[in-house]
Protein backbone atom coordinates (compact mmCIF):
# COMPACT_ATOMS: atom_id res chain seq x y z
CA UNK A 1 0.00 0.00 0.00
CA UNK A 2 2.98 2.56 1.29
CA UNK A 3 4.53 1.92 -2.01
CA UNK A 4 1.85 2.02 -4.24
CA UNK A 5 0.81 5.35 -2.55
CA UNK A 6 4.89 6.79 -3.11
CA UNK A 7 5.13 5.08 -6.77
CA UNK A 8 1.39 7.50 -7.71
CA UNK A 9 3.13 10.24 -5.97
CA UNK A 10 6.41 9.89 -7.87
CA UNK A 11 4.07 9.69 -11.15
CA UNK A 12 2.56 13.05 -10.21
CA UNK A 13 5.77 14.66 -9.45
CA UNK A 14 7.25 13.92 -12.69
CA UNK A 15 3.93 14.25 -14.63
CA UNK A 16 3.37 17.66 -12.90
CA UNK A 17 7.50 18.78 -13.95
CA UNK A 18 7.42 17.67 -16.93
CA UNK A 19 4.07 19.44 -18.34
CA UNK A 20 5.30 22.87 -18.10
CA UNK A 21 8.79 22.11 -18.90
CA UNK A 22 7.32 20.66 -22.37
CA UNK A 23 5.31 23.39 -22.75
CA UNK A 24 8.35 26.13 -22.49
CA UNK A 25 10.79 24.37 -24.55
CA UNK A 26 9.86 25.75 -27.81
CA UNK A 27 9.10 29.11 -26.35
CA UNK A 28 10.90 32.35 -26.23
CA UNK A 29 11.94 35.24 -28.74
CA UNK A 30 12.55 34.32 -32.63
CA UNK A 31 14.63 37.15 -34.49
CA UNK A 32 13.36 37.02 -38.37
CA UNK A 33 14.78 39.56 -41.15
CA UNK A 34 11.89 41.23 -43.48
CA UNK A 35 11.75 38.77 -46.17
CA UNK A 36 13.59 35.94 -44.86
CA UNK A 37 11.86 32.90 -43.34
CA UNK A 38 12.93 30.89 -40.41
CA UNK A 39 12.63 27.11 -39.58
CA UNK A 40 11.04 25.64 -36.59
CA UNK A 41 10.54 22.07 -35.64
CA UNK A 42 7.93 20.80 -33.21
CA UNK A 43 7.88 18.33 -30.85
CA UNK A 44 4.76 16.81 -31.45
CA UNK A 45 2.21 17.30 -34.62
CA UNK A 46 0.07 20.68 -35.02
CA UNK A 47 -3.61 21.00 -35.25
CA UNK A 48 -3.47 24.59 -35.26
CA UNK A 49 -1.25 27.71 -35.69
CA UNK A 50 -2.34 31.17 -34.84
CA UNK A 51 0.03 34.42 -35.70
CA UNK A 52 -1.28 37.44 -33.72
CA UNK A 53 -0.46 39.75 -36.63
CA UNK A 54 -0.65 38.54 -40.09
CA UNK A 55 1.11 42.05 -41.44
CA UNK A 56 3.94 41.23 -39.73
CA UNK A 57 4.78 37.38 -39.91
CA UNK A 58 3.19 34.62 -41.48
CA UNK A 59 3.56 30.69 -41.13
CA UNK A 60 4.39 28.07 -43.68
CA UNK A 61 3.58 24.67 -42.22
CA UNK A 62 5.44 21.95 -44.40
CA UNK A 63 4.67 18.69 -42.12
CA UNK A 64 2.67 18.64 -39.20
CA UNK A 65 6.34 19.17 -37.61
CA UNK A 66 7.61 22.17 -39.06
CA UNK A 67 6.70 25.42 -39.61
CA UNK A 68 8.67 28.19 -41.85
CA UNK A 69 8.08 31.69 -40.21
CA UNK A 70 8.51 34.42 -42.54
CA UNK A 71 8.71 38.47 -41.89
CA UNK A 72 6.24 40.28 -43.79
CA UNK A 73 6.54 43.48 -41.98
CA UNK A 74 8.67 45.16 -39.16
CA UNK A 75 7.33 45.07 -35.77
CA UNK A 76 6.60 42.22 -32.94
CA UNK A 77 3.72 39.57 -33.18
CA UNK A 78 3.44 36.17 -31.58
CA UNK A 79 3.01 32.86 -33.28
CA UNK A 80 1.55 29.78 -30.86
CA UNK A 81 1.04 25.81 -32.52
CA UNK A 82 -1.29 24.10 -30.82
CA UNK A 83 -2.04 19.90 -31.25
CA UNK A 84 -5.38 18.81 -32.36
CA UNK A 85 -6.69 19.01 -28.63
CA UNK A 86 -5.44 21.99 -27.73
CA UNK A 87 -2.03 21.79 -26.09
CA UNK A 88 0.84 24.40 -26.69
CA UNK A 89 3.45 22.76 -28.51
CA UNK A 90 5.33 26.33 -29.72
CA UNK A 91 4.78 29.82 -28.43
CA UNK A 92 7.18 32.84 -29.23
CA UNK A 93 7.21 35.99 -29.68
CA UNK A 94 8.74 37.15 -33.57
CA UNK A 95 10.72 40.43 -33.77
CA UNK A 96 10.75 41.37 -37.60
CA UNK A 97 13.53 43.56 -38.08
CA UNK A 98 15.60 44.88 -41.11
CA UNK A 99 18.71 42.87 -40.86
CA UNK A 100 22.09 44.33 -41.63
CA UNK A 101 20.07 46.26 -45.00
CA UNK A 102 22.61 44.90 -46.81
CA UNK A 103 21.57 44.90 -50.20
CA UNK A 104 19.36 47.27 -49.96
CA UNK A 105 18.90 51.49 -50.00
CA UNK A 106 16.09 53.42 -49.33
CA UNK A 107 15.62 56.49 -51.99
CA UNK A 108 13.66 59.79 -50.97
CA UNK A 109 12.02 61.83 -53.62
CA UNK A 110 10.32 64.99 -51.19
CA UNK A 111 7.96 62.96 -49.03
CA UNK A 112 8.24 59.60 -51.09
CA UNK A 113 10.48 56.92 -50.36
CA UNK A 114 11.25 53.73 -52.78
CA UNK A 115 12.88 50.93 -51.06
CA UNK A 116 15.35 49.34 -53.85
CA UNK A 117 17.05 46.05 -53.91
CA UNK A 118 20.47 46.13 -55.08
CA UNK A 119 23.08 43.52 -56.27
CA UNK A 120 25.26 45.11 -59.75
CA UNK A 121 22.74 47.68 -60.07
CA UNK A 122 19.89 48.87 -57.87
CA UNK A 123 15.64 48.39 -59.28
CA UNK A 124 12.26 48.85 -57.21
CA UNK A 125 11.67 46.90 -54.81
CA UNK A 126 7.95 44.66 -54.38
CA UNK A 127 7.90 45.57 -51.09
CA UNK A 128 7.24 50.22 -50.95
CA UNK A 129 8.33 51.65 -47.56
CA UNK A 130 5.00 51.40 -45.85
CA UNK A 131 5.42 47.25 -47.11
CA UNK A 132 2.78 48.08 -49.75
CA UNK A 133 3.72 46.95 -53.06
CA UNK A 134 4.92 49.54 -55.35
CA UNK A 135 4.78 50.31 -58.86
CA UNK A 136 7.78 49.88 -61.24
CA UNK A 137 8.84 52.05 -63.89
CA UNK A 138 9.18 55.36 -62.41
Amino acid sequence: MIRTQRLLLGLAVAVAMAGPGLALAQSGRISVEIDQAQRVQLRGAAGSVIVGNPEIADVTVVDANTLYITGKGYGVTEVVAVDAIGRTLFQSQVVVTAGDGAGRVRVWRGGQATEMACAASCSPSVRGVSGTAIASGD
